[in-house]
C-alpha cells in the first residue's frame, strides 16, 4: 500500500475545503481514487472540524433517465453511508419517515443535504460544517444527472450553515466532459449544469519510485527478491498505472505457483511470463479498454495512433484531454498510448475477430531447427492480404490503421502462445514497429536461445517507393539494433486505389549499414 494521502495534494484540498469551495477530483478507472477518498474522509473526521461523508452513487446508474428512481437511489446511498461511516441513523429516519418522504424528486437530494448540514447528532447546538465526497457521479446519465447537479447548485449559496461547506464530485471524467441528453433530446454539458466548480484535480498514476517501493514491500514482508532488471521493464509496461502494477505483482508472486515458495527469486523471464499471462487473461480491467474504443472521439485518435500517420493538429484538444483522463494515452513528452501493456492490448482487442477465424497449423512456418521461417510467413501474409484486406478493412472502425492491424492479427494468431510480439507506434512516427521474440528450444523457453526479428510497417508515400525506402531502411536498421534483433524486414503497404495487385505484391533484398534486409510489398 502506498499512502493514499501522499498521492493527492492534501494541502491544496484542505485549503479548498477551508475556502468553502466545490470542486472535482477525477481519475481513470482502478487508479486508487476510492481509496484516496476514504482516507481523506478518515483524516477530516479525525480532526473533528468537519463531518465528512463518502457516498458512492453508482447504483443510481440503473435508473437511467428516470429522475424519481435515480434521486431515490442517490438519497438511499447517502443514508446508508451515514449509518455505516458516521453511525448516523437520524438521516434515514428523516428521509423515510419525516419531511423527506414527501419531498419531490427534483428537490429531495437538496433537502437531504440541507437537513444533514443543520443537524449534528454529536453537536446539536452548534452543528459542524459538512463535507460530502460524492463518488461515481459520472455513472449517472440524462435527466438524473442534470437533476443531481442542479440540486447541488441550488443550495450552494446556503453553505455552510444549511448546506455542505464543500462537495467534491468524483469520477473518471471531469465535469466539463459530462454530456447529458434530456428526455426532450436537448444536450446539456456538465460545465453549464455545474458552473460553481472552483477547480479540477486529477489523481495520477504512481511514480517510478512508488512503483518499485510497492513491490519492495513484498520483499520486506516475506523475503522474496526481485531481479533489479525487472524495474525498468515494470515501469515501461505500466507507467505506474496502479491496477497494472498490483496485477503484475500478483501474477509474479502467486499465479506463478513455483513463486509461492518465497525462496524462489523472481527473475526477469518469470516477470515477462507473468506479463504475457496477464495480457492473455483479458481481465475486466483490460477488457474494459475495448469498450471505450467504441466512442467516436476515442476511436478517431486511437486509430490515428495505430497507423502512426497523424499529428496532434488533427484533433480537438478537448478530445485529447478526455482520452488522457480515461487513462488511455499520455501527452508528455509525446503523445502515445499510456503504457506498453495497453499498447499490446488495444490491437489485440481490435483484431480479435480476425484472429478467431485464422487457422494456420504451426509446423508449416517453422524450420527444422524450430525457428520462424520469416520469408515463408511473410509470403503467406502477402497472399492473405491480397485476398482479404479489402473486406476486412472495410469492416474495421479503424480503417486508417487497417493494414497495420491486419498484419498484427496475422502474426498474433501464428505467434500466439509460442512467442511474443512487442509493438511501438504513436502519432507522427509514420511507421509501426513490431519486435518478435521466438524461443527456439521449447523446453527451455525464454531461458534458452531466442530468435529476435524486427518488422517495420510503412505506408506508400507521395514520393514513391524510393522515398519510402530512403526513410524506412535506416529506421528498420536502427530499430533492429536497439532490439538486438537477428533479422529485419520492411513491409510497405500500397493503398493507392488505382494500383493493381500484381504491382503491390513483390519482394526484394536490400542492404543498409551492413544489414541484409527483406523488403516486402503488400
Amino acid at each position: 500500500m502506498i499512502d493514499p494521502l501522499v498521492r493527492i495534494d492534501i494541502e491544496d484540498i484542505e485549503s479548498l475545503i477551508a475556502d468553502k469551495r466545490y470542486f472535482v477530483l477525477h481519475a481513470p478507472r482502478q487508479t486508487g481514487k476510492t481509496t484516496c477518498l476514504l482516507a481523506l474522509m478518515q483524516r477530516l473526521n479525525e480532526q473533528t472540524t468537519y463531518r465528512t461523508l463518502y457516498v458512492n452513487i453508482e447504483a443510481a446508474q440503473a435508473a437511467r433517465g428516470n429522475v424519481e428512481a435515480g434521486v431515490a437511489a442517490v438519497c438511499s446511498a447517502m443514508t446508508n453511508a451515514a449509518k455505516f461511516y458516521l453511525q448516523d441513523t437520524a438521516l434515514a429516519q428523516w428521509l423515510y419517515h419525516g419531511d423527506g418522504a414527501t419531498a419531490p424528486a427534483t428537490d429531495r437530494f437538496a433537502s437531504l443535504l440541507a437537513h444533514w448540514s443543520q443537524h449534528d447528532p454529536q453537536q446539536p447546538e452548534q452543528p459542524r460544517p459538512t463535507v460530502l465526497l460524492l463518488d461515481e457521479v459520472d455513472a449517472l446519465v440524462g435527466d438524473t444527472l442534470i437533476s443531481l447537479l442542479r440540486q447541488i447548485r441550488s443550495g450552494y449559496a446556503q453553505r455552510p450553515g444549511a448546506f455542505p461547506q464543500t462537495i467534491i464530485l468524483c469520477g473518471v471524467r471531469d465535469v466539463r466532459d459530462y454530456r447529458m441528453h434530456t428526455e426532450h433530446h436537448e444536450i446539456i454539458t456538465g460545465g453549464s449544469a455545474f458552473n460553481i466548480k472552483a477547480k479540477s484535480l486529477r489523481l495520477g498514476s504512481l511514480t517510478a519510485e512508488e512503483t518499485q517501493a510497492l513491490w519492495q514491500q513484498h520483499t520486506q514482508e516475506c523475503g522474496q527478491t526481485f531481479d533489479p532488471a525487472i524495474w525498468p521493464e515494470l515501469w515501461a509496461d505500466t507507467e505506474g498505472q496502479p491496477w497494472l502494477v498490483n496485477a503484475l505483482g500478483y501474477e509474479c508472486t502467486w499465479e506463478d505457483k513455483a513463486a509461492r515458495d518465497r525462496s524462489t527469486s523472481i527473475t526477469l523471464e518469470r516477470y515477462k511470463a507473468a506479463r504475457e499471462r496477464l495480457i492473455y487473461s483479458r481481465t475486466t480491467h483490460l477488457d474494459a479498454l475495448s469498450d471505450k474504443l467504441r466512442e467516436p472521439r476515442v476511436n478517431r485518435v486511437i486509430a490515428a495512433m495505430l497507423s502512426g500517420e497523424a499529428t496532434t493538429e488533427h484533433f480537438p484538444q478537448d478530445d485529447l484531454q478526455y482520452i488522457e483522463d480515461l487513462g488511455l494515452i499520455r501527452r508528455k513528452p509525446e503523445l502515445t498510448i499510456a503504457n506498453r501493456i495497453y499498447r499490446e492490448v488495444l490491437p489485440r482487442e481490435i483484431t480479435s475477430p480476425i484472429q478467431d477465424v485464422l487457422h494456420y497449423p504451426q509446423p508449416w512456418y517453422l524450420t527444422p531447427q524450430h525457428k520462424l521461417d520469416m520469408p515463408k510467413l511473410l509470403a503467406a501474409f502477402q497472399q492473405f492480404f491480397r485476398e482479404h484486406s479489402d473486406a476486412w478493412i472495410e469492416g474495421f472502425s479503424f480503417k486508417e490503421a487497417g493494414p497495420q492491424l491486419l498484419m498484427q492479427a496475422f502474426l498474433q494468431r501464428i505467434v500466439n502462445g509460442g512467442g511474443r510480439i512487442n509493438r511501438e507506434y504513436g502519432l507522427g512516427r509514420k511507421r509501426t514497429d513490431l519486435f518478435i521474440e521466438w524461443p527456439i528450444d521449447e523446453a527451455q523457453g525464454y531461458f534458452g536461445p531466442v530468435q529476435r526479428i524486427v518488422l517495420e510497417l510503412k505506408l506508400w508515400k507521395k514520393g514513391g517507393l524510393d522515398a519510402v525506402l530512403a526513410d524506412g531502411l535506416p529506421q528498420t536498421v536502427d530499430y533492429a539494433r536497439r532490439c538486438g534483433a537477428d533479422e529485419a524486414h520492411l513491409i510497405v503497404f500500397d493503398r493507392r486505389p488505382d494500383s493493381p495487385w500484381d504491382d503491390r505484391i513483390w519482394q526484394r533484398e536490400a542492404s543498409e549499414q551492413g544489414w541484409a534486409l527483406g523488403v516486402w510489398g503488400a
